[in-house]
């Protein structure tokens, strides 16, 4: 795949769970340099918990199986313990497939323990379209198939994208797809 070039935290991972590439800003974050962290097993790493101690990285982590099948799978907020000292973070994965390769990108990001996220506010409004639209977003469909499946033109679905960011107050398809998972939105 290549240098993972980014100025958030991102490693990637293999068929196999080892990480291929871990980037400065995961240094950054973690405390762990990419020459400790590449060839391993991503649990190894990360080893990260959830807020009650018990394990949530392991060989036999879910997460890591449907993201190799290449299901969409959704955000987790996970403590880590770093050279650094604990850390919260949320880990957003993004699946990438080809026909011989399947690439696992995790986006670490530091969470603000003093400031916990607001309670949701009103279900956001989305059209029956806009909803079609942002379920399969969440299956991982790209914008040029779901034009396809719908019989809309790629213009058309990029100008419900952008609604759906709006409604979401998402800055990405990502981000939106992590909102739309957290909210009741159907």
């Amino acid at each position: 795949m290549g240098e993972i070039r980014s100025a958030a935290a991102v490693f990637s991972t293999d068929a196999d769970s080892r990480v291929r590439d871990w980037n400065r800003a995961c240094e950054r974050l973690t405390g762990i340099a990419a020459s400790d962290a590449e060839g391993r097993h991503c649990w190894e790493v990360i080893a990260g918990r959830d807020d009650t101690g018990a394990t949530v990285c392991h060989p036999g982590c879910s997460t890591a199986r449907l993201a190799r099948e290449g299901r969409p799978v959704g955000c987790t907020e996970l403590q880590l313990r770093t050279p650094l000292g604990r850390r919260r973070v949320d880990v957003s994965i993004v699946v990438l497939r080809s026909n011989h390769d399947t690439t696992v990108l995790h986006l670490l990001r530091e969470v603000d323990t003093a400031v916990r996220p607001p309670s949701p506010g009103p279900r956001p409004h989305l059209t029956r379209r806009q909803r079609q639209v942002l379920e399969l977003l969440v299956d991982g469909i790209r914008v040029k198939e779901i034009a396809g499946r719908l019989t809309l033109s790629e213009a058309t679905v990029r100008n419900h994208v952008r609604a759906i960011l709006r409604e979401l107050g998402a800055h990405s398809q990502l981000e939106a797809v992590a909102r739309a998972r957290a909210l009741p939105l159907s």
